[in-house]
């Protein structure tokens, strides 16, 4: 059994980060009924991130709508919403991601949902919180990078470089999907409802925890190498580097010993632990220079052998073919209910030796209106 078996989430929430929670939620187990609007149904059902169209729709929207039902609902039309005041009457969960005030205009806001279920935990996600200068910005992801120093750490020193997935929607929504499952404990035991909120913007300051601790202390602004930058507050041979046929990761390690192990002498004479940062680039030059004398191979080879922290850098495609990534069995299929399958990723999550993985694919907009109104909503009673 899961550990959610037997939840009702409401999910008014569109785009990645109020679903990417909801998926985890309805991985553990939770009902999830993700709230749509007829006709176009979630945004995210058109939004691509590439040429990728699935079944009709975005890629997108099949990888985080899976395992959940749908429901379709115009929130500005009376008889719908007194369909979803049935179903939130219902669930213990209801959660969106829209921005402040507009599901108090909807009359879904908390103060309104827990007149009618005071035990309700209620999740939200804005952009920048519900106060302050920035409460009405546009809560997209390269925006929230680039407002919250995350894109001055990745990259080579010189200008602003933002990374290369969606990071802050999937953050907030481990965030939010955290602080209900928080509240859901809380619930069991005292029978206290909650509102959780969480904002990108928060969860993106968060992120980077460890690195703005280390500016509080130092007062400097980080600074990214100019040579195979991997963090900005390590040195050197901390990086990525090129090999003859690919490449070759190394994290923390004594200079000197790299110099004896991978038969280069340059590196002998930095001999001083701070020299790893005060000269990195000068000895990342040096390291890189020398690696693409041999195959990834032959320095792993030297490298794991004698305990040094390293790895080859590998694309999808070679990690897929690999037994380590084998073994963990992360890749499920799943099924529509028109029959259209397709592959992605299970729940990382292992509870008692079990994988949290379901057959059940993304929903079409609006598929499980009958079941859902015959087995929640009936006549209203």
């Amino acid at each position: 059994m899961k550990p959610l078996e037997d939840y009702l989430v409401i999910d008014f929430s569109q785009f990645l980060s109020g679903p990417s929670a909801a998926l985890k939620l309805a991985d553990m187990g939770a009902r999830v009924i993700k709230i749509e609007k007829p006709g176009t149904g979630d945004i995210c059902r058109h939004l691509y991130t590439s040429n990728v169209i699935m079944n009709g729709e975005s890629s997108v929207f099949h990888a985080i709508n899976r395992n959940k039902e749908s429901f379709a609902a115009d929130l500005k039309v009376e008889d719908d919403k007194k369909q979803l005041w049935e179903l939130v009457k219902k669930a213990d969960v209801v959660m969106h991601n829209f921005r402040p005030g507009v599901m108090e205009r909807l009359g879904f806001d908390y103060a309104s949902v827990k007149k009618i279920n005071p035990n309700v935990i209620y999740g939200e996600i804005s952009g920048y919180g519900d106060t302050g200068p920035w409460r009405d910005k546009p809560g997209q992801d390269l925006l929230l990078q680039s407002l919250t120093g995350l894109t001055w750490l990745s990259g080579n020193a010189g200008g602003p470089v933002p990374m290369g997935l969606s990071i802050v929607d999937m953050l907030a929504g481990n965030h939010l999907a955290q602080g209900i499952l928080a509240c859901l404990v809380r619930r069991t035991i005292n029978g206290e409802g909650a509102l959780v909120q969480v904002s990108m913007l928060e969860s993106a300051i968060d992120f980077q925890f460890e690195a703005i601790t280390t500016y509080f202390y130092d007062g400097k602004l980080p600074e990214r190498s100019e040579k195979n930058n991997a963090h900005a507050y390590l040195g050197a041979p901390y990086g990525i580097y090129q090999t003859t046929d690919g490449y070759l990761a190394l994290a923390m390690g004594s200079i000197p010993q790299l110099g004896n192990l991978l038969g280069c002498d340059e590196l002998l004479a930095y001999t001083e632990v701070a020299q790893a940062f005060a000269l990195r680039d000068e000895i990342k030059t040096i390291l890189a220079a020398h690696l693409l004398t041999n195959t990834t191979k032959h320095w792993l080879d030297i490298l794991l052998t004698a305990d040094i922290w390293c790895a080859e850098v590998l694309s999808w495609d070679k990690l897929m073919q690999e037994d380590g990534f084998k073994v963990l069995d992360m890749i499920q299929e799943v099924e529509m209910s028109d029959g259209y399958r397709y592959r992605t990723t299970r729940s990382p999550i292992t509870i008692d030796g079990e994988h949290f993985t379901s057959a059940k694919g993304s929903p079409k907009l609006g598929e499980d209106n009958d079941t859902i109104t015959k087995q929640l909503i009936g006549n209203g009673n």
